[in-house]
């Protein structure tokens, strides 16, 4: 069964917002960075969040059976 190129694509968007914010706030809050508007991060605190970005998408699928929106929008092939 073939999954529609635009559920594919959608969920790696969705996704990738999704996990920048999750894991910015939390390096923020761990490490400090948080602002009022939100987290800004820079140097090692960025580099941190950027590896469990890479993480996520490397791993989730083995860990999981996919990513959150992949799973959500059944575009896991």
């Amino acid at each position: 069964d073939k999954v529609a190129t635009w559920r594919i694509i959608l969920a790696f968007a969705l996704d990738a917002i999704t996990a920048l914010f999750v894991f910015g706030f939390l390096v923020a809050y761990l490490f400090g960075g948080r602002t009022e508007g939100g987290f800004s991060l820079d140097g090692w605190r960025a580099l941190v969040m950027l590896a469990l970005i890479v993480g996520y998408f490397l791993f989730a699928r083995r860990l999981f059976g996919g990513r959150l929106w992949e799973r959500v929008l059944g575009a896991v092939r």
